[in-house]
């Protein structure tokens, strides 16, 4: 009985001494694991993978090893079996050490004197891989401590994916991903079961089992192998002959290093894995199309062209090209011209009347004054240097004028412009906000390949602006209303005219054209073409001209950049049908007086339709035309002041702005003039005029040559006076509101002001100028 229960208390002592021991040991491991934390930080490779998840560009770590991290839906039933089966086939069993086979090779060392085995599982491969140490007992127990830290850590198939990206294949190849691809040119996913072993065994001797090199000597090692599969029934056995028969003729191959341009920006993301929507056929389809059309243009002095093609249904960049060649040093090739800041042209007018239309202030049959006009000193010209009077707005989009563009700008506010636009991701546009002028919608502004095909896509997309995507892993992406869904597709059906004057020159005529709305631009000094379409499918913007930001007389974006857009569509969506952007609920047709663009009058005789948004777009009726009470020969008129009780008969005149009047009498055209105020009526023609305040009639003013002053223009008009018009030696300056102050630089010499009130009222004087050096 005695006995019994001494057994018993030495029992209890011994099961208390064992726990204590397990809880000091518990302690001691996490005291231990605090002290020295587990050296998983790796460095991997930066790689760039297309929508389909292939490796289509690469960087070598800091250390200069291909070392690319393989995911884990990337380790195939096949490969996992493998690896296991070779490696450490309880590995899903065991905490991290396997005891029996510990047990097993310490027997093994100790009876034959020397280490012949080292019992390493997956896990204490990994841990040694982590902290390379010279192989000593020491250094064992730290590598299984070690291997106690990866299994409280991770998961075992995240061990298993720490062992596939570390282990190495010799030279400056770590991880199975990298071997695969220098190798094999595929993902570990497609490894076939001859592929993975003869991988698996590379590891063992890296130095001399080089695949390319030694790879008959890889075959019998890896027959070898299979063989033992075979015995272990891992495989079946018509598995393990297909394996057997497959020959080894890999070689260490390149990395591919397609989109150089997009993965160097990329590549800044500081993530293993990028992961494109680059459609790597389209891509190279028109990398080839770009490098091609660039050598034609290299007569002319024209070295570089860049490419951005967005899918409208995702809004997933698909192609992206920065330059016509990357390896190209002598052109710069290097250089990112999709993401460089270049002056935008003229591409940002259809924007600009889009916004018009939405503020109610146009609708494409509106007309426009294009004469000249100054704006504080700013006189746009056209790109001809010609004016052409009256024009409507669709026409002065499709033949991208300036003044009527500036106009346009001027009645909307720049501000919105330049709002809309910061909104839309313009980075530069944004930086600038406070410096843009009048001039932005010329192009005065920065902006690059990216932002603007992004905009662009705003109208295959009714209005709606979504934020182009990059990567898989782009989310939230920015979605916001820019434009009405009438404003869009008034904007379209200008847009997709042919005939237009900046359809390619060197376009042939037999050509297919694929059905698109596009618009160029060419900034100023002939440095950047522009040409950006779009259609229900891909928005294609395109950029051409020189890095070194050289002019050339023969570049702009009708027939530069234009022919490589159409050549691009043919490309990718040839036989695309003729689906296009149908007529939204929002907008509606009209008929409106060709002459104006307004609401027809009793007295409009000839009439259009044209499409507006109701409740939107200007409804004031026309009044182009007004009655006047004339002599019965016409050669007077009369005012209410002066009208005489009989005598007289009323007629239709139309009333045509100062401006246009100026711009008639210039170019010689015929119009109807409104007969002279009664002499008579002194009171009213010659009382009423303005009086001119500054500058005073028959001063001399003295201007700084090295830093001339503009003189100040002010009058005073009666109270019924709205509107004055300015003219400096007979020819039209400006028109302002009657109190307004203007400015300008006069001419050296006698200059005669002249001050017309919108009554035909006028009033000249006359001042001398004479410059000097102070």
């Amino acid at each position: 009985m005695q006995t019994m229960l001494t057994i018993r208390k030495n029992k209890a002592v011994f099961l208390k001494k064992f726990l204590i021991a397990i809880a000091v040991a518990i302690v001691l491991f996490f005291l231990l694991n605090w002290i020295f934390p587990l050296p998983d930080k790796i460095e991997y490779s930066t790689i760039i993978t297309d929508n389909k998840s292939e490796v289509i560009h690469a960087f070598l770590t800091s250390d200069q090893q291909w070392r690319m991290k393989t995911e884990l839906n990337e380790i195939s039933p096949l490969l996992r079996k493998t690896i296991i089966a070779k490696e450490d086939k309880y590995f899903y069993y065991h905490p991290g050490i396997n005891p029996l086979a510990l047990v097993k090779a310490l027997a093994r060392n100790i009876f034959r004197f020397k280490r012949v085995s080292g019992a390493s599982t997956i896990t204490m491969q990994v841990a040694r891989a982590l902290e390379p140490k010279r192989r000593t007992y020491f250094n064992k127990f730290v590598e299984m401590f070690r291997a106690l830290q990866l299994e409280i850590k991770y998961s075992k198939d995240e061990i298993l994916q720490l062992y596939l990206n570390l282990v190495p294949y010799g030279g400056n190849i770590q991880g199975v991903k990298a071997a695969s691809i220098l190798y094999f040119n595929k993902n570990p996913d497609h490894l076939s079961l001859a592929e993975i072993t003869a991988l698996a065994i590379i590891p063992n001797r890296p130095s001399s089992l080089v695949i390319g090199k030694n790879n008959a000597v890889i075959v019998l090692e890896r027959n070898k192998w299979l063989r033992r599969f075979a015995t272990s029934h891992v495989f079946s056995e018509k598995e393990i002959q297909d394996a057997l028969t497959e020959p080894l003729t890999a070689t260490r191959g390149t990395v591919p290093s397609y989109i150089p341009h997009l993965a160097n920006k990329l590549k800044k993301r500081s993530t293993d894995i990028v992961k494109t929507n680059i459609q790597l056929n389209t891509q190279l389809k028109i990398e080839d199309l770009v490098k091609q059309y660039t050598a034609s243009l290299k007569l002319k002095n024209i070295h570089n062209a860049a490419v951005v093609v967005i899918d409208n249904s995702s809004h997933k960049i698909i192609t992206y090209i920065g330059s016509a060649n990357f390896n190209d040093t002598s052109d710069g090739g290097q250089v990112n011209g999709a993401a460089a800041t270049r002056q935008p042209g003229s591409t940002l007018k259809p924007l600009m009347y889009g916004l018009c239309i939405d503020a109610g202030l146009l609708t494409p049959k509106m007309v426009i004054a294009d004469v000249a006009v100054n704006y504080n000193g700013y006189a746009p010209e056209n790109y001809d240097k010609k004016f052409n009077g009256y024009v409507t707005m669709e026409t002065a989009l499709e033949h991208s004028l300036n003044i009527p563009a500036v106009k346009s700008l001027n009645a909307l506010g720049k501000d919105k412009l330049i709002q809309t636009l910061a909104r839309c991701d313009f980075q530069q546009i944004k930086k600038d906000q406070e410096k843009l002028g009048l001039s932005m919608i010329l192009g005065g502004c920065g902006a690059t390949l990216e932002e603007l095909t992004g905009m662009y896509s705003i109208f295959a997309s009714n209005g709606m602006y979504l934020r182009p995507v990059f990567t898989q892993s782009d989310t939230g992406q920015k979605k916001m209303q820019v434009l009405s869904t009438a404003a869009t597709f008034m904007i379209n059906e200008i847009l997709s005219k042919v005939n237009r004057p900046d359809f390619p020159l060197n376009w042939e005529s037999t050509a297919h054209l694929p059905k698109i709305a596009w618009k160029t631009g060419t900034s100023y000094g002939r440095r950047d073409a522009w040409s950006i379409g779009y259609n229900k499918h891909y928005t294609v913007g395109v950029w051409a001209g020189n890095f070194s930001a050289v002019g050339v007389p023969e570049l702009s974006g009708a027939n530069i950049a234009t022919p490589l857009l159409f050549k691009i569509f043919n490309t990718i969506d040839y036989d695309a049908d003729e689906a296009w952007f149908m007529q939204p609920e929002d907008c509606d047709t009209r008929i409106v007086c060709s002459e104006t663009g307004m609401v027809p009058n009793d007295f409009c005789t000839n009439i259009v339709t044209d499409y507006f948004i109701p409740m939107v777009s200007p409804s004031k009726k026309c009044d182009n035309m007004q009655e006047i009470a004339v002599s019965p020969d016409e050669k007077i008129s009369y005012c209410k002041m002066c009208l005489p009780e009989s005598g007289y008969k009323k007629k239709l005149y139309k009333i045509i702005a100062p401006e246009m009047q100026y711009y008639f009498e210039e170019n010689g055209i015929a119009y109807q003039k409104i007969p002279m105020h009664n002499p008579s009526c002194e009171k009213i023609f010659v009382e009423g005029r303005p009086v001119i305040t500054s500058p005073s009639n028959g001063n001399e003013y003295l201007v700084s040559r090295k830093n001339p002053e503009p003189l100040q223009l002010t009058c005073n008009t009666g109270n019924d006076v709205n509107k004055v018009y300015w003219y400096i030696n007979n020819k039209f300056y400006r028109a302002s509101d009657a109190k307004a102050k203007q400015f300008f630089i006069p001419t050296e010499g006698p200059s005669k002001i002249s001050c017309t009130d919108d009554k035909g009222r006028n009033r000249d004087i006359m001042i001398k100028v004479r410059y000097v050096d102070f």
